[in-house]
């Protein structure tokens, strides 16, 4: 029997199914059930069957991946009102390999010469892993693990941090900076944007965050998609507590040169800036100017070209009158903006961001012959009202209060997106 309330991760080795880790929960699963977990999915291979996910009757979830036809990574999900959708489970695998990889490099995850030693090489993975884990139900906002779009911050000085990082990227020989404040990034090159794929950019990110007690590092890197078998140095620096800059890079500049003659040179002037950001980022992921009505509880913004994504949840209802409902929480407005993005892309918005192998989950049956493509749904609940709509550029995903009127969902969306875009031009 699996136990409510867990969410646990397994890693083994494809042919043979010898564990190598497992992650989450404190309770570890019996032998047993990972020896079961991994047979019935053997078994369904020998008679040519691909098993992705299943679920009991007691709202557990499990779901398998099978990578390189080297490692199998499982999920497992308790029930127990943990409300943890197959797609942010399959997301879970994907991000996982990635963050092996990234670390590891595909070579050593895709030949597998000493279980063993690579048991032991797996634990430099942990820390990353266990982010990912926490991050599923944690209350600060990141979306990234989900919606593979990197998370964002919206600064109010952009042009001018933007304008310091490529100075600062160019000087240290790099094309590839990025401008990370609490793990989101603020600002970022050209070519981290464009060539960088958004999977990568979520796990970088990821590894920086994790890497924030140091003052500097110059860390050996694999991108998963982009050189997944050849080594590249990430060198990141923490110009204020919370506030990081890296760059991806050759052999040159050397850490030592790089802390002692470009940091200064190009971040001395800005301090008072990237204190700005640190404030604004503990009240929103967007800028000052922008005033958001007070019955929105939360909501996700997807740009859809350049795979980034803003996050908000008010911790305060601004403007609100004396006679609206206290918030809920931080974690159930994020899990239940978790849940619509994942109806709604799942049923509705269906596109690159949701193929089949990464949701078996299918979409509303439209009558024969009929070709509309949805662009907006929304979805009344006994918490909230949710809103969704999108169009070529973007993704809207709106959690409102119960006192707006379900007729008038679509404008305060609209409006929304309308006055973000407008003051920020995300």
């Amino acid at each position: 029997m699996l136990q409510a309330e867990t969410l646990q991760l397994l890693c083994l080795t494809a042919s043979s199914g010898v564990p190598l880790f497992s992650r989450g929960s404190s309770k570890q699963l019996p032998f047993s059930i990972i020896g079961s977990l991994n047979g019935v999915h053997m078994f369904g291979a020998g008679h040519g069957a691909q098993l992705a996910s299943c679920e009991t009757d007691q709202e557990s979830r499990v779901v398998w991946g099978v990578f390189q036809d080297s490692l199998m990574l499982i999920a497992v999900s308790g029930g127990g009102g943990s409300a943890i959708s197959e797609l942010q489970l399959h997301r879970l695998l994907e991000n996982v390999w990635n963050c092996m990889v990234l670390v590891l490099g595909q070579d050593e995850l895709a030949n597998v010469r000493n279980v063993e030693r690579l048991k032991r090489e797996l634990r430099s993975c942990y820390r990353l892993i266990d982010m990912l884990l926490e991050r599923i139900n944690d209350d600060q906002g990141f979306m990234g693990d989900l919606t593979q779009c990197s998370d964002c911050l919206l600064p109010s000085h952009s042009s001018l941090l933007q304008e310091a990082l490529d100075s600062f990227a160019q000087a240290a020989e790099s094309e590839f900076g990025c401008l990370l404040v609490h793990g989101r990034v603020a600002q970022a090159t050209e070519k981290w944007w464009s060539r960088l794929t958004s999977q990568e950019v979520v796990v970088l990110s990821v590894l920086v965050h994790s890497l924030s007690g140091a003052s500097s590092c110059d860390y050996p890197v694999f991108l998963p998609q982009g050189s997944p078998t050849v080594a590249i140095r990430l060198l990141s620096f923490q110009l204020l507590p919370g506030v990081h800059v890296c760059i991806l890079c050759g052999p040159k500049p050397s850490l030592c040169k790089a802390q002692n003659e470009l940091i200064g040179r190009f971040w001395s002037t800005f301090a008072e800036n990237l204190r700005s950001c640190l404030e604004q980022a503990e009240r929103s992921t967007l800028p000052p100017s922008v005033n958001l009505r007070w019955d929105i509880q939360a909501l996700l913004l997807i740009n859809r070209e350049s795979r980034r994504a803003v996050t908000v949840c008010p911790r305060v209802r601004s403007g609100a009158p004396s006679q609206a409902t206290p918030l809920l929480s931080s974690a159930r407005r994020l899990e239940l903006l978790r849940l619509f993005y994942t109806f709604a892309v799942t049923r509705y918005f269906t596109s690159q961001e949701t193929s089949v192998s990464s949701a078996s989950t299918t979409s509303e049956d439209f009558s024969q012959g009929f070709t509309h493509v949805p662009v907006q749904c929304y979805l009344v609940t006994d918490e909230c009202k949710c809103y969704a709509l999108q169009n070529s550029q973007h993704q809207l995903f709106v959690l409102m209060d119960l006192s707006v009127p379900t007729f008038a969902l679509r404008n305060v969306a609209t409006q929304t997106l309308s006055a973000i875009t407008a003051a920020t031009g995300f």
